[in-house]
């Protein structure tokens, strides 16, 4: 994995991170997001996969449905954010992946193996963003202050 600041201005940087073959996207990202001191960002993301896990949320069982994905996928679309929870930058993700016949798979992102390529950009903002446990659900969700 390679990583450059493209642009910094105003307490707002955006970053190119370019994975390599083998790596494993989600692992790569949180350790450059705690390398980097990331506090709140967005992402976005193009490349492909040698094999994916994706997931759906299922709020009976409280945990994620795990959707694998066994074979050569394009990441059609990779979306989502970095926010603070337990004092750490957590990586939330989604990817749609599209197979060799056409179709697609879509949910969180769990894990996935890079082949040939993964290209991600990072916009940092200068605000932080906090991630605090919802009992309901079971997950860390951003809160955001009442603003005035």
């Amino acid at each position: 994995m390679k990583s450059r600041v493209l642009t910094s201005s105003d307490g707002v940087s955006v970053h190119a991170i370019i994975m390599d073959k083998g790596d494993e996207a989600m692992a790569e990202l949180q350790r450059w997001a705690e390398e980097h001191e990331v506090t709140a960002a967005s992402l976005t993301a193009i490349g492909a996969f040698s094999g994916a896990t994706l997931g759906y949320f299922d709020p009976e069982r409280g945990g994620y449905l795990r959707i694998p994905v066994r074979e050569q996928v394009e990441v059609l679309s990779l979306t989502g954010d970095i926010a603070v929870a337990d004092g750490r930058p957590q990586i939330h993700a989604h990817a749609v992946v599209g197979l060799r016949d056409g179709a697609t798979r879509g949910g969180h992102l769990l894990e996935a193996t890079v082949w040939p390529t993964l290209e991600v950009i990072v916009r940092e903002s200068p605000v932080w963003l906090r991630k605090r446990h919802d009992p309901e659900t079971g997950l860390c969700l951003i809160d955001l202050p009442s603003s005035g």
